[in-house]
């Protein structure tokens, strides 16, 4: 199992856990429940990691990355917007 595999999986059972519905593009139903995550959404600046929806609206946005990368966030913040 590669890194990003197994960072798929953690992540997936938290929002899993949380009560989120995890959705593929290929899939995709926004409103097949309160909060439905999109993996690998595309927006404006590229694909995201995963795209939160609650009713259907956007709420957020969830960008993966490496440990010793989440002291520098401004060098990946424009994958947010």
């Amino acid at each position: 199992m590669t890194p990003e595999q197994k960072a798929r999986e953690v992540i997936d059972n938290k929002l899993v856990q949380s009560g989120w519905i995890i959705q593929d593009m290929s899939k995709l139903n926004l409103l097949a429940g309160l909060g439905v995550a999109v993996r690998e959404f595309p927006t404006s600046t590229g694909l995201v990691d995963y795209a939160l929806f609650v009713e259907g609206t956007p709420v957020g946005i969830i960008e993966a990355k490496k440990d010793d990368a989440g002291g520098n966030i401004t060098a990946v913040e424009g994958q947010g917007i």
